[in-house]
């Protein structure tokens, strides 16, 4: 690591804080403190100094930890706007702090760049629930079916989808396809939340659903919900789609990850209580320093292996460190249904 003034050090942690005072540490239960912020401003210079220096975008998924995604991250965004970045970028590498079917979708979305995830094997219970053979067994068993895959799935499975979506844009997607039967892969309730939410719409489509569901939002329960507002009369329950349908119909909001961000932003509410992954409520925090934010905690042990020390770790190591890889026959078929995302959610 390159040495840093004491002075230089002292700034960066004034400016950690500055920026992350009101954040919860998750770990410790407290705020983000100063020294905290001290003990990791020598790893936030050197990484920042480094991605300049070896033409490198660092992009982070809000799950990660908050000195990742407001400290060193150039773009910080939920699967979708990550994807959309990954697509536009001009430079060299790519540094992905987020999990491997996004490190993976980053590839496809731009074959040229070198592209990095910081731990490597850091991996998703929805992709690992769901594999290429099934969904090929699957489109034998139902050849009339489009099929329509959330983002959080490997290159393999994307290959033999016609579309991709993510939670930002997954119920106009569904509406929009021509198909009376969608198979739905691999959130098993999100899938319950597209048939909701197409039956509010008077859209009559059956969804059949095949996979898994996220170990983070999966925990979630109606007496969580009914806990918070006993204990906090007046707050809005804010969710995600990967939560159990019986949470998200009690809750004020249920929605993407950017969605949440908008929604809080524009309401007049000071309390609101968040059942989604820490790191969306530290960006809550962070960004409406004025409102009260109470969560149930629930950590992606997957996303919160990106670290400081791992990104500084591929930095220092560029041309030995793992890339992430994509067969280019399964790449290409795979960026069609990526593809086929972008070009249906700008119709919206």
């Amino acid at each position: 690591m390159r040495d840093f003034t004491a002075a230089q050090m002292e700034e960066e942690a004034r400016r950690l804080y500055a920026l992350l005072g009101n954040v919860t540490d998750f770990k410790t239960g407290g705020k983000y403190t100063l020294e905290h912020c001290r003990a990791i401003a020598p790893s936030v210079l050197a990484v920042n100094n480094l991605k300049k220096e070896n033409d490198a975008v660092i992009l982070a998924h809000y799950y990660c930890a908050p000195e990742i995604v407001y400290g060193v991250a150039d773009f910080k965004g939920d699967s979708y706007a990550l994807a959309k970045k990954a697509a536009e970028f001009a430079g060299r590498n790519i540094i992905f702090c987020g999990v491997y079917f996004m490190a993976q979708t980053a590839k496809i979305v731009n074959p040229g760049k070198r592209v990095y995830l910081p731990p490597v094997t850091a991996g998703c219970s929805l992709a690992d629930g769901i594999d290429a053979d099934t969904v090929s067994k699957l489109k034998e068993r139902y050849p009339d079916a489009a099929f329509v895959c959330y983002i959080n799935s490997t290159a393999e499975v994307k290959a033999l989808c016609d579309v991709c979506v993510t939670s930002s844009n997954v119920y106009d997607i569904a509406a929009a396809m021509p198909n009376e039967r969608i198979v739905f892969i691999p959130d098993l309730f999100m899938a319950d939340n597209i048939r909701a939410e197409l039956k509010r719409r008077g859209i009559k489509k059956e969804v059949l659903s095949f996979g898994a569901t996220c170990c983070v939002h999966d925990k979630y329960t109606v007496r969580d919900v009914e806990e918070l507002r006993w204990a906090h009369p007046s707050v809005k329950i804010i969710s995600h789609p990967e939560c159990p349908l019986a949470v998200c119909e009690i809750s004020d909001y249920c929605g993407s990850t950017s969605g949440m961000l908008d929604y809080v932003k524009k309401s007049d509410a000071k309390e609101f209580a968040v059942l989604s992954e820490d790191g969306i409520v530290n960006s809550l925090e962070l960004e409406n320093p004025s409102k009260t934010f109470y969560a149930v905690s629930r950590p992606c042990g997957q996303m919160k292996r990106n670290t400081l020390g791992n990104i500084l770790g591929v930095l220092n190591n560029l041309e030995q460190a793992p890339q992430v890889q994509v067969p280019c026959d399964t790449a290409l078929r795979a960026k069609k249904c990526i593809d086929n995302m972008f070009e249906m959610a700008g119709k919206k």
